[in-house]
C-alpha cells in the first residue's frame, strides 16, 4: 500500500504518456507509411530504371530453400514487364547482409542489386556496396555464380572476382545470390509469371 501512496504520480503519468503516443503513432501512421512506400519505390526505381510502377506478384510468402518471407516486385513500363525486384538476405562477416536484387523481365540475366543493411568490416567487407564489386553482376548470368580470387572483374559472366581482403564479404554476397535466384525463380515459374 506504500508503494502505491508514493508511487501514484509515476502510474498516472506513464498511463497519460503511453495514450498520447498512441494517439501521435495512430495520427501520424498514414504519412509515416506514405514515407515508407516512397523510399521503398525509390530503391526499386534506383535498379529498374525504366519501371514507371511496381507491383507486388509475391508479398510476405515464405519460399522453399530459403525459409524467409520474400517480397517480389514486378516493374511495370507501359504494360511490359521490365523486371523482377525481390530482397535477399543471408549471413555476412559480422552480421547479416541485404540486399535489393533485380533481374531483367525474363529472369536470365542480373541488371544490380543495391545493400540495403550491411555490417561489414569498414574498408574492406563494406566494399561489397562500390561499383567496382557491383558491376560485376550488372548482366551476369542469373543462374549459379562463382567467387574467384584472381581474375579480370570487367569480364561479365558467371565468375566474379572477390574483394582483397574481404573474400568472406565477397563470397556471402555471392551465396546470397546463388540462394535467392533459382528459388524466386522457380517461384515465378510455378506461378505462370515466367517461363
Amino acid at each position: 500500500m506504500l508503494f502505491i501512496r508514493e508511487s501514484w504520480l509515476l502510474i498516472v503519468a506513464s498511463l497519460c504518456f503511453g495514450i498520447l503516443l498512441a494517439g501521435v503513432n495512430y495520427a501520424l501512421k498514414p504519412k509515416i507509411d506514405a514515407n515508407a512506400s516512397s523510399k521503398q519505390n525509390e530503391a526499386l526505381k534506383e535498379l529498374l530504371i525504366n519501371a514507371q510502377s511496381f507491383e507486388a506478384v509475391v508479398k510476405d510468402q515464405t519460399v522453399e530453400n530459403i525459409g524467409a518471407p520474400v517480397t517480389v516486385y514486378k516493374g511495370v513500363n507501359n504494360g511490359q514487364c521490365e523486371g523482377w525486384v525481390f530482397g535477399a538476405t543471408g549471413p555476412g562477416y559480422a552480421d547479416r547482409i541485404d540486399l535489393l536484387i533485380a533481374v531483367d523481365a525474363k529472369f536470365e540475366k542480373i541488371i544490380g542489386y543495391n545493400v540495403l543493411f550491411s555490417n561489414e568490416t569498414v574498408g574492406f567487407g563494406d566494399k561489397i556496396k562500390n561499383s567496382f564489386f557491383k558491376d560485376q553482376f550488372v548482366g551476369a548470368p542469373a543462374a549459379k555464380l562463382e567467387l574467384f580470387k584472381m581474375g579480370d572483374d570487367k569480364v561479365i559472366n558467371a565468375e566474379i572476382i572477390a574483394i582483397s581482403g574481404a573474400t568472406v564479404s565477397s563470397n556471402a554476397a555471392v551465396e546470397i545470390f546463388n540462394q535467392y535466384l533459382p528459388n524466386i525463380k522457380a517461384l515465378l515459374i510455378q506461378k505462370g509469371m515466367i517461363q
